[in-house]
């Protein structure tokens, strides 16, 4: 069987080509990603309608390009998987209409999957991928949480940001610091050229019990530090590393509570800030001390992609899951919250 992800939720054109041969083994045949970095990085952000209006360009070009690396043709195409939400809603709009218009042509089934849900699965496309039940940091540009998953759909939110997500935070700050669009990888990047000490910023939330976070204060303390200072490569480093410290920091000390609070000793981090060095190297150490194993979905698979949502059709469509062609666009849309259950745009 083979599947056609498509994700187009904000900025990234994607689509990959799943094949399973039996339950419980799937293979990438292709994951084909095109990004919109140049034409964002004069707004130093995404600007919503240019997004849509690029996926609109690009995402046919991005399938055929998918199905050729996978070297198949669309008539081979069992099934498609598409991002139907959370998301910006003009550049969700764009992937699902083309979703709807080549599962009506193909007369396949057609499955839409939560954004939130693909990251969180994407650890299992991995050789030895973790079973259920696990512990999952969902840590990325939007969204910043601790899920207890139990299984496929059965997820319990225990802690998310009260503002700010730790990515949105990485990138506001890089752009105090003068650093290009996108932030994030840069300022990760220029940390590693600081030095430790020489500025010390807040561990937000973690004098107080819970597993919420909030980072919307980290940046405030960045802009405080280098107000009236001379902002040479050095002072920029310094500040980098020492904002880096403190998410990473706040993010592990979250996750070993959470890891006591529920007993699990497996973890799963997921989304595009899991991508960073310096935080799994601290979640490696706090694994090791709690006797817990931690997964990580290869780079690639951390930011947006098309194989994870096709594996997370895959899961929903062996259950028997299948959408009509009525199906909108959700612009909020919960982990845990029915598939079935319409949210107003």
């Amino acid at each position: 069987m083979l599947i056609l992800g498509i994700e187009s939720s904000c900025d990234d054109s994607a689509a990959a080509v799943l094949e399973t041969e039996h339950p419980g083994q799937a293979v990438v045949r292709s994951s084909v990603v095109a990004n919109q970095d140049d034409i964002h990085r004069a707004f130093g952000g995404i600007v919503p309608e240019l997004a849509s209006r690029n996926h609109v360009v690009a995402i046919m070009p991005i399938i055929q390009r998918a199905l050729e690396t996978a070297g198949c043709q669309l008539g081979d195409i069992d099934a498609i998987a598409v991002t139907r939400g959370p998301g910006l809603v003009g550049s969700l709009l764009v992937g699902l209409m083309c979703a709807k218009g080549l599962a009506q042509g193909l007369d396949v089934p057609l499955v839409g999957v939560n954004h939130l849900e693909g990251h969180l699965l994407a650890p299992l496309l991995e050789p030895d991928p973790p079973a259920f039940p696990f512990l999952a940091l969902l840590v990325s540009g939007g969204h910043t949480q601790l899920v207890d998953v139990a299984g496929l759909g059965k997820y319990r939110i225990l802690g998310e940001t009260l503002d700010d997500a730790a990515g949105e935070a990485f990138d506001k700050t890089a752009k105090l610091l003068g650093l290009p669009y996108p932030g994030g990888a840069a300022l990760a990047r220029l940390a590693e050229q600081g030095r430790a000490g020489h500025f010390v910023f807040p561990r937000p939330m973690l004098d107080r019990p819970g597993l919420d976070f909030s980072f919307s204060g980290l940046k405030t303390a960045a802009l405080v530090a280098l107000r009236g200072r001379v902002l040479d490569d050095e002072a920029r480093a310094d500040v980098a590393r020492a904002f880096q410290e403190a998410v990473v920091e706040t993010l592990a000390e979250k996750c070993r509570r959470a890891l006591k609070a529920t007993g699990h000793r497996r973890l799963v981090v997921a989304g595009g800030v899991g991508a960073n060095r310096c935080l799994r190297d601290r979640l490696a150490g706090i694994a090791r001390d709690m006797g817990a194993e931690l997964y990580f979905p290869r780079s690639e698979f951390c930011t947006d992609n098309g194989a994870m949502i096709a594996l997370a059709g895959c899961m929903r469509l062996r259950l028997g899951e299948r959408d009509g062609l009525a199906i909108s666009a959700r612009a909020n849309w919960e982990l845990g919250v029915s598939r079935n259950e319409d949210i107003p745009l």
